[in-house]
């Protein structure tokens, strides 16, 4: 499973040999677990079930309980069972994503709702959040309890996301958004880990709430990276955030901005426009932007909330696991420096 998952996907390093092997152990029998849960008696809604799960991506939740689990003991198979848990919910999520972003493509291959339609992909996702609850009350109340929680903030972010802030500040708006749908799974994630390994109740919360803090500070340097990577290095074609209207944290504080600068008022009156698909445009404005006071203030923002993660470790034993969590958190710092 290493080669699958490999450990340092997301930056991630993981160093200690033991860890490194338990770890991968885990994965290797949530990826097992995955297709089992997947099953179905109907051909179609198998073969659309297993359709991104079969195209890859990081594991990065089952990875996260898979590292939290060491902080009690991981072979308990209620860990494998937590990560499965997460990670359906994740997949579910990005089936009816896809549809509400009428995206084509996901982890490089056609979107469900692309290869099929989108009844078919909202249906889909409503099946694997049907098989994430079913593996949950295998694990008893509290987890069908978490699990629950976890799927109702998921959809407020998702509502949140759709009509937009209304009248509320649209930084704290969208900060509000990524707690939601990205911080509430990774958090889950994470206690699961702990939970399900009997670690202590109090480094349960403490995992909880630094898994939230990284759920967020990641997302933001995704937002970043979009910005400022080129694509040979990054796989990604910079400014598709820009191209498609859609205005993450470095364009919020570009349009908050009161710089009376020529850079800073030409780069609103770009942004004001919305989506930039004129090409001259969308160039000037990606480059206006990665020059920008904006740019810092979010880099900032990206390294307050890694850093707030990083100090909810404190009360955790001083383990490789523990480093491993602490590497994170330098990652997503030092990725958009």
């Amino acid at each position: 499973m290493v080669g699958a998952v490999p450990s340092d996907s997301v930056g991630i390093p993981l160093s200690d040999p033991e860890l490194e092997s338990a770890v991968a152990a885990t994965l290797a029998e949530v990826e097992a677990g995955l297709h089992v849960a997947l099953a179905s008696g109907d051909p179609l809604v198998a073969e659309a079930a297993r359709h991104l799960v079969d195209a890859g991506g990081k594991r990065f939740r089952p990875l996260l309980v898979a590292i939290c689990a060491q902080f009690g003991d991981h072979r308990r198979p209620e860990v494998v069972k937590a990560a499965e848990v997460v990670e359906l919910t994740h997949v579910a999520t990005l089936y009816h994503d896809d549809v509400m972003d009428e995206a084509s493509l996901r982890r490089g291959t056609p979107s469900a709702n692309s290869r099929w339609d989108n009844s078919v992909a909202i249906l889909v996702g409503d099946f694997l959040f049907a098989r994430a609850a079913d593996v949950a009350a295998q694990l008893g109340p509290e987890a069908v309890r978490i699990q629950a929680s976890t799927f109702s903030r998921l959809v407020h972010g998702q509502i949140a996301e759709t009509v937009g802030p209304r009248d509320a500040d649209p930084v704290r708006h969208y900060l509000y958004v990524l707690a939601e749908k990205t911080g509430s799974l990774m958090a889950t994630s994470a206690r699961f880990g702990a939970m399900f390994a009997g670690a202590p109740q109090d480094q349960a919360e403490a995992l909880a709430r630094y898994g939230e803090a990284m759920g967020i500070a990641f997302q933001l340097s995704d937002d970043l990276l979009d910005i400022e990577s080129d694509s040979p290095v990054s796989g990604k074609t910079p400014g598709t955030d820009l191209r498609e209207g859609v205005p993450t944290l470095p364009v919020l504080y570009a349009l908050a901005s009161d710089e009376r600068d020529a850079g800073s008022v030409r780069l609103r009156q770009l942004l004001a426009d919305g989506p930039l698909t004129d090409e001259r445009r969308h160039a000037e404005a990606l480059g206006l932007l990665r020059e920008s006071a904006a740019l810092k203030h979010a880099r900032e923002t990206v390294r307050g909330y890694a850093e707030q993660a990083r100090t909810e470790l404190a009360p955790l034993p001083d383990t490789s696991a523990r480093r491993a969590l602490e590497s994170l958190c330098e990652f997503i710092a030092d990725r958009t420096s």
